[in-house]
């Protein structure tokens, strides 16, 4: 089932939640809405399900598939809704939670009591918890729990299945576990599905399209792959990871900041380069091109990766460089060490700081 939402709004008194949005989610798809907290993606997700009605004014449009649900209830719109606190019914067994929605439903449209068993007991299957329906929630852990929410909301066999921060009360390696879980089926399933998350890893494994957000608006929607190698503006760039910032004055190729300094094919004046951990290169010398001395303040190994906390020289702010266990090694790093940073590529955004730029001189006029 597709969505299509059309110049959807949001305020909540005079506070605007959401900005006047166009989003389309094709039949199918897992999508993701990623942004800090306050960016909208919360609301946005309500409004889908009819939990919060949109602005009347400008008119919005909700659609899903060819049905109009704009002014629909959310009894009415056939979704499923995932709560990140898993909102079971404590006094119900798996088995009885799972089956709630289909028991309390209109008598012409409730199946039988024997559709329901083999419903719930399929469902049950799917997520892997057959051998606990008749035990209560409060027997169950964290993640086990989740799966219960899930499989209770597909239990209706809705059209659309929205997730809001599902996986925000687990520790980190049950979410991961779940991520991964969470995946598979719905690529067995096939249904649309939109989840919340603040999370970029989160965001960026699990879904087939990202949709960022900051202060009620859409800033990019993209593959994660996409997304992550060519963001479209500094805050997409700067929300989906560490960033590491080198400031200066670019002069005849040569980016200074006090006594480092980068060759760069750049022209003349105040610029500013941004890089990831993973662009930037760690040697025991200056090379012909590049003259950026830190020192090592840190080091944490983190799976295939050593992360190397960096004090450098020219500025403040922490860098950070991820390198791998054999450069580790023959470097022979530790805390105090100095060395020297290379770029292997950077990232920079002139638009936005010539926007700032001239934001700042109508505010000094």
């Amino acid at each position: 089932m597709s969505i299509r939402l059309q110049n959807v709004a949001k305020h909540f008194g005079n506070s605007r939640a959401l900005e006047p949005l166009n989003l389309d989610i094709r039949d199918g798809e897992l999508v993701g809405l990623l942004g800090p907290s306050g960016s909208g993606k919360t609301t946005l997700l309500r409004i889908m399900a009819g939990l919060e009605s949109a602005d009347r004014e400008p008119a919005g449009r909700i659609q899903f598939g060819d049905r109009d649900v704009t002014n629909l209830h959310v009894r009415d719109r056939r979704v499923g809704f995932v709560f990140q606190h898993y909102a079971l019914f404590r006094h119900m067994s798996v088995f009885d939670n799972v089956a709630f929605g289909l028991t309390v439903m209109p008598r012409k449209s409730r199946p039988t009591s024997g559709e329901i068993r083999a419903r719930v007991h399929r469902l049950l299957e799917m997520v892997q918890l057959e051998q606990l329906a008749n035990r209560y929630p409060a027997q169950l852990s964290g993640g086990q729990q989740q799966r219960v929410s899930l499989a209770r909301a597909l239990a209706l066999r809705p059209d659309v299945l929205l997730l809001d921060e599902p996986f925000g009360a687990l520790d980190a390696k049950v979410r991961q576990e779940l991520r991964r879980w969470l995946r598979h089926l719905h690529d067995e399933l096939n249904f649309t599905s939109v989840f919340v998350t603040h999370d970029q890893e989160e965001a960026l494994e699990l879904s087939d399209r990202v949709v960022v957000m900051s202060n009620g608006r859409i800033e990019q929607i993209d593959t994660p792959d996409a997304l992550y190698r060519a963001p479209v503006n500094r805050f997409v760039f700067e929300f989906l990871g560490d960033v590491n910032h080198l400031e200066g004055s670019v002069r005849s190729g040569v980016l200074t900041c006090g006594d480092a300094s980068l060759k760069v094919a750049l022209p003349d004046g105040e610029d500013e380069l941004l890089l990831r951990p993973h662009e930037v290169e760690l040697v025991e010398a200056p090379t012909a091109d590049a003259h950026l001395p830190v020192t090592v303040t840190a080091i944490s190994p983190v799976g295939a990766e050593v992360r190397v906390e960096l004090e450098a020289d020219w500025l403040g702010e922490p860098w950070l460089a991820t390198i791998r266990h054999a450069d580790f090694e023959r470097l022979n790093l530790a805390r105090g060490v100095r060395l020297f940073a290379v770029p292997r590529r950077w990232h920079r955004f002139p638009e936005e700081r010539t926007a700032a730029a001239m934001s700042l001189l109508e505010t000094v006029s």
